[in-house]
């Protein structure tokens, strides 16, 4: 029994068993005694992270990987007593999912080959969840996972940067090529691991936080000052040597420092 990957689910079926096991290996099992796999389809990464302490969910969409899941991991093959002591399978839509419900609001680590179409969703969706999500990682198309790891200074620094690294440490891991995936995808995946913060809130509102950011990468290429007029400054603000700045010139604790600055001078 196989499962055929469907194009309309983004399914690129991982082949390799040692990039299954270092991927599984990447989780840190700190601080939390479940894990969530976004995207099993037949399993490749889940009999390694069987293999570990903390319980396993799987999450999936296909109903034909939820079956093929079913068959190749019954309970008396895992040496288990019963489906709550280690291992669960779920069928669904994890951008639909409630993961404090899910879950009861303990600790939960995500991991998964993640679709790339939906890939950035699943990590903002991550962020929203973060008092419940310490740890998360897993693989993204190259692109996608160097733009979340990505420092200030780079042009492909973003939304998706500072707003994952405000609240995560974020640290790219290793690249794996098209040829270990079935069918193959078009470009190269990324491996990321990301650890949250000690310390993860922020000292400004979050809201504005978020709405600064991606008001000056909306214009990326213009100074701030021009990126961010919509927030009204003042005229005294204005001539703060920040706004002469282009936003992918700005680290996480400056974005911080911005949100202050409108926070307290804006009209």
């Amino acid at each position: 029994m196989s499962v055929k990957a469907k194009k309309h689910l983004g399914q690129h079926f991982l082949t390799d068993e040692s990039i299954a096991k270092n991927i599984a290996d990447a989780l840190t099992e700190n601080g939390y005694n479940h894990v969530l796999e976004i995207g099993p389809g037949m399993g490749v990464l889940t009999k390694y992270l069987l293999q570990k302490k903390p319980k396993t969910t799987v999450l999936e969409l296909d109903r034909e990987s939820v079956a093929y899941l079913k068959d190749v991991f019954p309970i008396e093959h895992l040496n288990l007593n019963t489906t709550s002591d280690k291992f669960n399978i779920i069928e669904g839509d994890f951008l639909k999912k409630d993961l404090q419900t899910l879950f009861n609001k303990e600790q939960v680590a995500i991991i998964g080959n993640f679709p790339y179409n939906i890939s950035t969703q699943i990590v903002f969706k991550a962020i929203e969840n973060r008092d419940f999500v310490p740890e998360f990682a897993g693989m993204f198309q190259k692109e996608v996972a160097k733009r979340i790891a990505e420092k200030e200074g780079s042009k492909v620094y973003g939304i998706l940067s500072v707003l994952t690294q405000a609240f995560y440490d974020v640290e790219y891991l290793f690249t794996v090529p098209p040829t270990v995936f079935n069918p193959p995808p078009k470009v190269d995946s990324g491996v990321i691991r990301l650890i949250r913060k000690e310390d993860y809130s922020l000292p400004v509102d979050e809201k504005l936080f978020f709405r600064v950011v991606k008001t000056a990468f909306n214009q990326r290429r213009k100074m701030l000052r021009s990126s961010l007029k919509t927030f009204k400054l003042s005229d005294s603000l204005k001539e703060d040597p920040i706004f002469a700045r282009r936003p992918e010139q700005l680290s996480v604790q400056e974005f911080i420092s911005l949100t202050q600055k409108i926070a307290n001078n804006a009209i």
